[in-house]
């Protein structure tokens, strides 16, 4: 089941405008969360969003949004991060500061090594020289071997993805140690989501990795069943319905003491953008989205020795 490399991924880019100003936001759409381009231009068709004459009403916005239909997460996202964007260049103040941060934390990202032939490892993990810390996709028969390769190749901090790849428990726990003894820091959804619970509990009690929930977690409904399953979670904006919803998110993991990963699908800098203004709340960052891909329409975020820096400039700080 773990998700391999894409060559493309669609994505939509929404705006909203008020007295000149202009808010942007962005859907980010792979496939296998079966949103398209069609399915976002529809859902955002039905929205009358001239009713609301103030868009600092960014709460009755959002609800009325998210009403409209169920699922539909990452287009609720694009409309999300254009209303702090749009709110943020009203007040002409950073989106972090609409959270309560006034100094953000500098915060290193990780950078995704995908699931790909053993050869182009090597390659990838040089590509990756500006970033401090790696986040290795696993979850295929060939882990072992991934692991290996990436040891040989860097010294640096490592996360893993197994991408719900491990079916077996007492496989998954054997994987755990062996990425334990090789230096990984946290692993993201070791096993299915439709994996018996008491597998996942087992899982948790023995295991001697942090284990976050991605794929189990997309909004804050799904967070008190995660609570008895791992030790944190990752929340991404496509899967939240965006920032409003993902605060929302941080602040009640936190009052259950699990971890945060905030992390991302692939993205132009304006969900990255829009995200990293999050990251000082969080204990694990993984917005390496924009630097993925090869035709991002705006500037790459600001990357200061591996960390993502949030834009001080109002709204999310997108810049062409």
């Amino acid at each position: 089941m773990a998700h391999g490399t894409r060559n493309t991924t669609a994505i939509v880019l929404t705006q909203l405008e008020h007295t000149g100003i202009i808010g942007c936001g962005e859907a980010s759409l792979p496939p296998y969360h079966g949103e398209t381009q069609e399915s976002v231009k529809a859902f955002l068709s039905k929205l009358e969003l001239e009713q609301f004459e103030d868009p600092l009403q960014t709460g009755k916005i959002l609800s009325y949004v998210d009403k409209i239909e169920k699922g539909n997460n990452a287009a609720k996202a694009s409309i999300d991060i254009a209303l702090h964007d749009l709110v943020g260049k009203i007040l002409r103040k950073p989106c972090y500061e609409l959270f309560g941060i006034k100094n953000p934390e500098k915060k290193l990202s990780s950078y995704t090594i995908a699931i790909d032939e053993l050869k182009n490892l090597p390659r990838k993990i040089k590509e990756a020289k500006d970033f401090k810390i790696l986040k290795i996709k696993l979850g295929t028969t060939d882990d072992e071997k991934i692991v290996h390769i990436v040891k040989n190749e860097c010294n640096k901090p490592l996360y893993a993805d197994a991408n719900q790849g491990w079916k077996d428990k007492i496989m998954a726990l054997e994987m755990l140690h062996m990425l334990k003894e090789n230096g990984f820091e946290v692993v993201e959804q070791p096993m299915p989501v439709n994996c018996a619970d008491d597998d996942m509990m087992w899982l948790k009690e023995k295991s001697p990795l942090p284990l976050l929930a991605d794929e189990s977690v997309k909004r804050f409904y799904d967070i008190e069943k995660a609570k008895d399953l791992f030790h944190g979670i990752n929340i991404k904006l496509m899967k939240s319905t965006g920032m409003a919803e993902a605060h929302k998110m941080i602040f009640r993991a936190r009052e259950l003491n699990m971890k945060i990963m905030l992390g991302c699908m692939t993205e132009t800098s304006c969900a990255i953008l829009a995200a990293s203004h999050l990251s000082s709340f969080a204990d694990y960052v993984d917005l390496d989205g924009s630097f993925l891909i090869s035709n991002n329409p705006f500037k790459n975020p600001e990357l200061i020795d591996g960390c993502i820096i949030p834009s001080e400039k109002p709204g999310i700080g997108l810049e062409s």
